[in-house]
This record gives C-alpha cells, sequence and structure tokens, in this order.
C-alpha cells in the first residue's frame, strides 16, 4: 500500500498522536537532554514564521526538544506545521509519515505558504543538511548556506519572523567535516547516490549507533546538555510582493535575522561554556 502521508497536505496533522509522544519528549527533555531554554515569552500572539539553527544531523534532537517546549506551552490544538527537508519524504518514507502527524509538511513555497494563509505558524530551518550536519568547528556560527526563502515568505505573507537557536546539540553527533565534494566527484565518474538521491552533504562523524560513520544516516544522539533561546519577533519595515522584488532589501533582511540569532548564540555560549 503506498504510504498517505506525502507532505502535502494540511490534514496530516493529529494533535492526539503529538499528545501520546509527550512521555517519551519529556523524558529526553529532562533526562537525557537536560534542556534549558527561555525567551517563549516574546512570541506574539498571532501565526509566526519560526526561524531555526539545528545541529546534530538528522536526529536534530534541538528540533525535536523546541517542538516539544512549544507544544506542551502553546497546546497540540495551536496549528504549527514545520518545513521538512522534500528528500527526507524519497529517502525515509516511514519516518516521514510519523513526522507528517507532528505537523511536518514538505519544504515547499506552496505548503509553507498555505500553513501561514491557514493562521497556522511554521517553523522553518533554512540552512537545511549543510546547518543540521556542519562541522563541530562551526558549532558557534549561525549558518543558512545563502538561502533567503524564508524572507520572501514572511514578506509575502506580512509575518514576524521568531528566531529559536540551540547550543549543545551539536556534542550529540561529533562531525570532523564534510567530504560532500569528493564523494561528489566519484558520483560524477559513475557511483550511483542512494536512491537516486543526492544527498547534499557527505559528513564524516562520531556517534551512535555507528561509531566513526560516513554519510548524512539516521543516528542516535548521544546524551548532551541543550539550551534553547526564543528570540525576539523581528519585523520588516516593508512586506508584499514588491518588498520582496527587492533583492538588496531581502538580503538586509536576512542578514538583520542572521545577526540577530548570531548575537543570541554567542550570549548562550557564554552563558554555558563547553
Amino acid at each position: 500500500m503506498a504510504n498517505p502521508y506525502q507532505g502535502w497536505s494540511l490534514d496530516d496533522r493529529d494533535p492526539q498522536f503529538i499528545r501520546s509522544l509527550f512521555p517519551l519528549w519529556d523524558w529526553l527533555y529532562t533526562h537525557y537532554f537536560q534542556v534549558q531554554s527561555e525567551g517563549w515569552e516574546h512570541i506574539p500572539d498571532r501565526n509566526v514564521l519560526f526561524v531555526g539553527s539545528h545541529n546534530g544531523g538528522l536526529a536534530a534532537p534541538d528540533t525535536h526538544m523546541a517542538m516539544y517546549d512549544w507544544f506542551r506551552r502553546a497546546g497540540c490544538d495551536r496549528l504549527t506545521y514545520g518545513l521538512m527537508h522534500p528528500k527526507a519524504w524519497t529517502v525515509f518514507p516511514e519516518l516521514a509519515a510519523i513526522a507528517a502527524r507532528t505537523g511536518a509538511i514538505r519544504a515547499h513555497p506552496k505548503m509553507a505558504i498555505a500553513a501561514l494563509q491557514h493562521q497556522a505558524s511554521v517553523l522553518v530551518y533554512p540552512g537545511g543538511a549543510q546547518d543540521a550536519f556542519r562541522p563541530h568547528t562551526q558549532r558557534d556560527r549561525i549558518y543558512f548556506a545563502g538561502r533567503t526563502g524564508f524572507i520572501k515568505l514572511a514578506m509575502r505573507e506580512n509575518v514576524p519572523i521568531v528566531p529559536i537557536v540551540s547550543w549543545g546539540a551539536h556534542d550529540t553527533l561529533y562531525i570532523v567535516d564534510d567530504c560532500y565534494k569528493q564523494v561528489k566527484q566519484l558520483h560524477e565518474w559513475g557511483m550511483p547516490w542512494f536512491k537516486g538521491v543526492d544527498p547534499e552533504v557527505f559528513p564524516i562523524y562520531f556517534g551512535l549507533p555507528w561509531g566513526l560513520g560516513i554519510g548524512p544516516l539516521p543516528n542516535l544522539p548521544l546524551p548532551a546538555p541543550i539550551h534553547l533561546r526564543v528570540g525576539k519577533p523581528i519585523y520588516f519595515e516593508h512586506s508584499g510582493r514588491d518588498a520582496l522584488k527587492n533583492q538588496d532589501y531581502v538580503q538586509t533582511c536576512c542578514n538583520t535575522v542572521i545577526d540577530q540569532m548570531q548575537q543570541d548564540l554567542d550570549e548562550l555560549i557564554t552563558a554555558h561554556p563547553r
């Protein structure tokens, strides 16, 4: 039977299923990752675009802990969706189906716009795989791989951006380096991609269950304290379709978001040095 969860529907989100995950999430939040978070009072009483930076590979534990923190504070019935990389629906369909029931939708402008127009909040990680798998030496940097689509989305739908940063999840998967360029060369020489999908990253790392691992494989995160901070909402002076056509303005707004997130991350690092 074909997987009914493909990320193209807002109706797959299941509040009852989300609540059923609370015992597991709570144990991970309280004991395994010993999460500390702050700044939730900054979220306005309206739909927003949450913009985050994440760590820890495909497991991305800081993402799941931020989701749980939000659900337990705002409730499972308050509409919130998360944009998930389109390739995840192809490579890991079973995991994607579970994620869809918690509110994951395909990372496509059509779905993001539909959710915001439905008065739902949306969570996006613009840096994608390059952010989640960035080397341990870059753990203290906000990195969006030059992407600005999230800014255009916020402008188009006239919603504020609420940034979320984390510190500590990079210790749940120790990423040494990314050898994507070398592996891409092998692909050009004839080596096929797994399931025919270009992974965009090809990390070398230490972590569970592989020990020394190569490639963007699912992993079990190591226990490490995670600190989350929700930043103050960011409003743009100009919005609408005319504003998003101005590339210089879009880039300026993107830099503003990155600068605020970097400041928040720097303050977390100072407060919780590793």
